[in-house]
């Protein structure tokens, strides 16, 4: 089962992402967010390697985040991956924070046992809007990337260590 370590909003400010969600799957077979049943985040790490455990990756997000607080990011836009599906997703403004967040867990944790996606010089921070977008949508997702203009912000205040299918929260740690 994979496990991934991720910075979410707990925040009532995450109703902006969610209300994308819910804008997004129209252009799914079923909304995917929704379905989920997790909140608004930003995934740093994915692992499927024997050699890590849950266990080990928390212990490594939590002393990453230690000391550190919640990140208000802002959003002006929206994108989309085409690999290997096609996703759209907030794009963040830079937040060095979240990049130095990123590089200290591939510093601590051998990135070759890391998703691919998520390891240094691959990994694009995004917020995932839908994941499930069909064929015959396409278009119009990306026309609503492309038309988007409504910046906004969202706070994540919570690091956790998840494993999925589904989503099931190992340990979370509350970000001041």
């Amino acid at each position: 089962m994979p496990i991934a370590i991720n910075l979410r909003s707990d925040h009532v400010s995450a109703g902006e992402i969610e209300r994308l969600w819910d804008q997004v799957a129209a252009f799914e077979d079923a909304p995917s967010m929704r379905e989920l049943d997790y909140r608004p985040h930003f995934t740093l790490a994915i692992y499927e390697s024997p050699d890590i455990d849950a266990a080990a990756a928390w212990q490594v997000m939590s002393a990453v985040v230690c000391g550190g607080g919640a990140l208000k990011i802002e959003f002006r836009r929206l994108a989309w991956f085409t690999h290997p599906r096609f996703v759209l997703w907030a794009v963040p403004e830079p937040v060095e924070e979240l990049s130095r967040w990123h590089a200290a867990i591939a510093a601590a944790i051998d990135p070759a046992h890391c998703r691919e996606h998520y390891r240094p010089g691959a990994w694009t921070p995004h917020c995932t809007l839908g994941t499930r977008i069909v064929d015959a949508h396409r278009a119009d997702a990306v026309a609503l990337a492309r038309a988007f203009d409504r910046p906004f912000s969202v706070v994540f205040d919570v690091a956790d260590c998840v494993t999925f299918p589904p989503v099931q929260i190992v340990a979370e740690q509350k970000l001041d």
